[in-house]
């Protein structure tokens, strides 16, 4: 085949196949965006079924807190060693605290918390709601004229976008119990020089921020997770491509909504 055909072959293939992938983006943009929609309107009714939403909350929140707690104790030793390492022969390690808590409060916390519990939770929810899916107990509430946005993925949406930030707010309290304990025990300063570090510029509007927009990420991991349940085909294999699909594109959308909130608030 002549190399210039063969070219222009291999071109339109890759093409195709650049367009049906966009295709497909756009596609499940397209049923997000109506699977949101349908969440939102149903909000008003949470009122009159709490306890579904108080038993989600319970799931995802207190179930949570041993994980967020180990790793809030390495967030806040770690970020403290980093800091000190890059410190070391270029700025004074008064400042070491000022650093730190900038760190923990606006990115470190907030992003880590919120991606290890989405990792836990978007794969459950995304596993649970593809179950129901390939078991067809969702076309069963259906006719039983139970309305699966009102009953699953309402109860999610307000659990997730509650408990977050209340994970992310005991999150930065135990990083910072842990930083101070990796001072005491490892850095060369005292621990009234590293507290006045901590409060130098601290601004509560940083720790405000921080924590709210925890709660876009609550959203985030609970839509993803009931979107690609409901996008489940076949049994197990594919209850498992859900989940595995649930985790990575909350992470992504985690990181995009973190850099448009940093962008556009700080």
């Amino acid at each position: 085949m002549n190399p210039l055909v063969r070219l222009v072959s291999r071109l339109g293939a890759e093409g195709i196949s650049v367009a049906r992938g966009g295709g497909v983006f756009l596609s499940h943009v397209c049923r997000i965006s109506v699977l949101l929609w349908q969440i939102i309107t149903r909000v008003p009714l949470v009122v009159k079924n709490v306890s579904l939403s108080v038993e989600q909350m319970y799931g995802i929140g207190i179930d949570s807190l041993p994980l967020v707690s180990v790793i809030a104790i390495f967030i806040g030793a770690t970020t403290v060693t980093q800091a000190v390492y890059q410190f070391s022969g270029f700025i004074p390690l008064k400042y070491l605290g000022l650093a730190v808590c900038k760190t923990l409060i606006t990115e470190i916390g907030p992003v880590f918390t919120s991606m290890v519990v989405a990792g836990r939770i978007s794969t459950a929810i995304a596993a649970e709601i593809g179950s129901m899916k390939t078991g067809e107990q969702l076309d069963a509430m259906t006719c039983l004229n139970l309305d699966p946005v009102r009953y699953l993925y309402v109860p999610k949406m307000i659990a997730c976008m509650t408990m977050i930030p209340m994970l992310v707010i005991w999150s930065v309290a135990i990083a910072f119990a842990s930083s101070i304990l990796t001072v005491l025990f490892s850095v060369k300063i005292t621990l009234f020089v590293y507290i006045t570090g901590l409060k130098m510029l601290f601004n509560p509007a940083d720790l405000i921020i921080g924590v709210l927009k925890t709660s876009v990420f609550g959203g985030i991991i609970a839509l993803t997770g009931c979107h690609f349940g409901l996008e489940t085909r076949g049994g197990a294999e594919g209850v498992g491509n859900s989940t595995t699909k649930a985790v990575m594109t909350s992470y992504v959308l985690i990181l995009i909504f973190d850099f448009l909130i940093a962008f556009f608030v700080f």
